[in-house]
């Protein structure tokens, strides 16, 4: 369908001063985002599309976090066409899962051939659809999805002929067009067929007409079906209900399922992937920033805690839970503080004996698994030592401290270049710098 294509004549153009009639953007997609705004708002996770054609419908609804099951139905499917396409989970979707499950299928069949298999979805989408039915499919088309597949909500666009004199000299959009109504004559059918089946319908469209041409309506017309009845609590994805017999008519030509979160080997790796990183982020600040002894722990005087990332209240609820030390060469993140990182918290639920269960598992912990043990100077670290990006003078620990003076001991774990600069404040806070001074670590002992 030409729905962007430039006027060649307007003899019977309503705006004749109108040469073009462009979309912005592209019907097409105001008909997609349509239903990508309907599956947010009511947070639909089983979907059917009817006649998916390229799929691109498909394509954009399964990166909604709350789609789970997505179905495609179209008569001139192939197998071949569907194998490692931009249905299946890409890298990101390993590294990155999911937090549901979702599974894509892909049928061949006919939008009036009755298979158990989408009976009870949330939502079927018929996105221009109907039009291409003869009188006899057409005329069976609502008791199989309204009467057989009974979805909890039913989405119909179809072209407006109403629209059709904005376009150069045609009768209907697309050669394969059995039919185009106007207006009344799509409302009038939709009416029938919803007050049939016990659904209501409301009635919109996408493709907003030219200034001067308000009277025909939308482009694309639009009907949103409800089922009468007291919503699930939970839409299930599961087999048929019972009163509905299995009847597998559609060929399956794809199929794939995407890691998440649901899933035990990913949500361990997930969950062990944002500790890692949450215990290197406070790594990193340990090490740029003093530390004191007490005992035999080196502890941060300043803060650990990043600062891009996280709100106020949440660094303010890090900041009050046991700090991370070094003993040795050996560094250690409390459990307490570990699991207020909110991506930690958000997979463990909040759970302290979940989060050191799982951690126990790939992890190094402690003695009495209250904190997690890892390489004070590892592979990474040694990295950012030889690009300069952290001194190789790591432990910077407070010796003495009284009124006018702190004095400190400077002790090397590494060997390199590094530059040495002094800051104080006075009383009166004014800041006072020391002139850089290089060094370099030879050896150590």
């Amino acid at each position: 369908m030409e729905e962007n294509k430039q006027c060649n004549s307007m003899d019977n153009c309503e705006v004749p001063s109108k040469k073009v009639i462009e979309f912005k953007p592209p019907v097409y997609e105001q008909r997609y985002c349509f239903v990508k705004n309907l599956v947010n708002r009511h947070g639909l996770r089983k979907i059917a599309d009817l006649g998916f054609g390229d799929a691109t419908l498909l394509w954009m609804l399964k990166y909604h976090r709350c789609v789970q099951y997505l179905v495609g139905v179209d008569i001139a499917a192939r197998p071949f066409e569907w194998g490692g396409g931009r249905l299946s989970p890409g890298v990101g979707g390993y590294i990155v899962p999911r937090e549901l499950d979702l599974t894509i299928t892909l049928y061949r069949g006919s939008a009036v051939q009755k298979d158990s298999r989408l009976c009870g979805f949330d939502l079927i989408t018929c996105i221009e659809l109907i039009e291409h039915l003869d009188s006899e499919d057409l005329a069976k088309f609502p008791e199989v999805v309204f009467g057989y597949f009974s979805p909890g909500m039913v989405v119909i666009s179809t072209p407006n002929s109403e629209f059709n004199p904005l376009f150069p000299a045609s009768t209907f959009r697309d050669p394969d067009h059995r039919f185009e109504w106007n207006r009344t004559q799509f409302q009038t059918w939709a009416l029938d067929v919803a007050k049939l089946y016990n659904y209501s319908v409301e009635f919109t469209g996408v493709g907003d007409p030219p200034a001067g041409a308000e009277h025909v309506g939308y482009c694309t017309q639009i009907g949103v079906f409800q089922k009468n009845i007291a919503k699930a609590t939970e839409s299930s994805i599961s087999e048929p209900e019972e009163h509905v017999p299995e009847e597998h008519i559609y060929e399956v030509v794809y199929t794939t399922s995407y890691p998440s979160l649901q899933q035990s080997k990913y949500f361990r790796l997930t969950l062990s992937s944002e500790s890692v990183k949450a215990i290197g982020l406070m790594k990193s600040r340990f090490l740029r920033g003093l530390r004191k002894r007490e005992g035999d722990r080196v502890v941060p005087l300043g803060s650990c805690t990043p600062q891009f990332g996280l709100t106020e209240a949440q660094r303010a609820e890090i900041e009050q839970s046991p700090k991370p030390y070094s003993v040795g060469e050996k560094f250690y993140v409390p459990l307490e503080r570990l699991i207020i990182y909110p991506k930690v918290n958000h997979l463990v639920a909040g759970s302290m004996e979940k989060l050191r269960t799982i951690l126990a598992e790939g992890l190094l912990l402690n003695g009495d698994q209250s904190a997690v043990q890892v390489e004070l100077v590892d592979y990474q670290t040694q990295r950012l030592f030889d690009e300069h990006l952290i001194s190789p003078v790591l432990e910077s620990l407070m010796e003495e401290q009284d009124e006018y003076s702190e004095n400190y001991i400077l002790r090397a774990v590494s060997i390199g270049q590094t530059t040495l600069v002094a800051i104080a404040r006075d009383k009166m806070g004014r800041k006072f710098t020391s002139a850089p001074r290089q060094i370099e670590i030879t050896r150590l002992e």
